[in-house]
């Protein structure tokens, strides 16, 4: 597409996002210093429309992008809207606050839903990306035990184990030697490195160590499913008319915690934007929405994502902007803790 259409079909989506009205070429001449007469830029606008990036909802009215334009203005983009100061200083207070890693997550769903306006959705730290940090051994009891597995994303799991009673001395050295054989590796590779680990001690200590055992591994196995948290779902109510028919099969999308996990998308870098745009998002109900999606961990290492929904009819350097930054927030506060 030639630079001059290129600015028309961008003025079009940034009138048509601000205005929530139909754009015609009258509109963009008083407003759009696009250099050209209106004649011009009805023809562009007739070109525009026969490829598809742009139509007329109904006769007499002016033009709105379709999804196809819309995806045009995404890939065209030169940079993404910038936070400013105030804005950056209040997610590094409002995030920094956080205690522990459910903090963080919801945190950072209000935090995305205020910015954007739209719906925000966060994926918890994967358990399959994670790694072991510490495992603790707490005696409640004389035969009753509690493991805590943390890992290295902030996940805390535990659980209770009924054993044969052990020794203060015996559970420690059972601590230390756990510790010393996991710590520091992916979960995924922990049942193979404990597999051996009851035969290191006497055997009337085995059951008791093998019942530690199944329960860490127990953590690992049931925590695969990822949990996914939302917030926002009100900030809908402020686009009714985006939505052609009813706003029902959006919100029963939304209410599919694996419809979730798929809108988030596959694993990307830390802060890449992935932006799907209507039916790209792949579930009819949602054909209306765009998705804005990014990865986010520490050390360089995605361990889940985070991003927003909202109509096609998005302010996308803004939303691209504030999802970009706040992964790249969250990633930090993990790098730190």
């Amino acid at each position: 597409m030639d630079r001059r259409r290129l600015e028309v079909l961008r003025a079009i989506v940034q009138d048509y996002v601000s205005t929530q009205e139909p754009v015609g070429s009258k509109a963009l001449v008083e407003r759009h210093n696009l250099g050209v007469s209106p004649a011009t830029i009805r023809n562009d606008m007739a070109a525009l429309e026969e490829d598809g990036y742009i139509h007329q909802p109904h006769t007499s009215a002016g033009r709105v992008p379709t999804d196809k334009g819309y995806r045009l203005f995404v890939d065209r983009l030169s940079s993404v809207k910038p936070l400013s100061s105030a804005e950056r200083n209040a997610i590094h207070a409002f995030l920094g606050g956080a205690v522990d890693l459910d903090d963080v997550v919801y945190r950072t769903v209000r935090l995305l839903a205020q910015i954007t306006r739209q719906v925000a959705v966060v994926q918890y730290p994967s358990l399959s990306r994670s790694a072991v940090r510490h495992v603790e051994l707490v005696a409640i009891t004389p035969s009753r035990v509690m493991l805590v597995l943390i890992t290295d994303t902030g996940r805390v799991e535990q659980r209770f184990v009924e054993t044969i009673p052990l020794g203060e001395s015996t559970l420690a050295d059972l601590r230390a030697r756990l510790n010393a054989l996991i710590v520091g590796h992916r979960l995924a590779d922990v049942p193979g490195r404990v597999e051996d680990f009851a035969e290191q001690f006497v055997h009337e200590d085995r059951p008791a160590v093998d019942a530690l055992v199944a329960a860490l591994l127990e953590v690992i196995v049931e925590q695969r499913e990822e949990r996914v948290v939302l917030g926002g779902t009100a900030n809908l109510a402020r686009f009714r008319q985006d939505f052609p028919d009813t706003i029902g099969p959006v919100l029963e999308a939304l209410e599919e915690q694996m419809v979730l996990l798929k809108l988030l998308g596959e694993t990307t870098g830390p802060s890449t934007l992935t932006v799907r745009i209507g039916h790209e998002t792949g579930y009819e109900g949602l054909s209306s929405t765009s998705v804005v999606t990014s990865g986010y961990g520490r050390d360089g290492d995605t361990v889940a994502q985070l991003g927003v929904l909202g109509p096609t009819r998005m302010d996308y350097p803004g939303t691209m902007g504030a999802v970009s930054a706040v992964a790249r927030y969250v990633g930090r506060i993990l790098d730190q803790a």
